[in-house]
């Protein structure tokens, strides 16, 4: 996972096979409190979460742009961005 205080666009994937995707600047502490029930209204019902996919940034703003901009995305979308950028990691 990510170091703390890093800007970190991230994407988990719900027990239902949904995808929420959301900013922090730590990961694990962040999927921890998802996995706890005190994470986002969405993840709530839809434990446990697991990360598969995130990015790091050198700014808050480009990590919540990059959140957006991967909001707008289709499933498909989404699936084939994770799969392209996740080949060289």
């Amino acid at each position: 996972m990510a170091t703390v205080n890093n800007h970190i666009m991230y994407v988990l994937e719900c027990l239902d096979g949904t995808y929420y995707t959301g900013y922090t600047n730590d990961l694990e502490r962040r999927v921890a409190v998802h996995n706890s029930g005190k994470g986002a209204k969405y993840t709530r019902a839809r434990r446990p979460v697991r990360c598969i996919y995130f990015e790091t940034f050198e700014t808050k703003h480009d990590a919540m742009s990059a959140e957006y901009h991967f909001k707008q995305l289709t499933r498909q979308q989404k699936m084939n961005y994770i799969a392209t950028r996740s080949e060289g990691k």
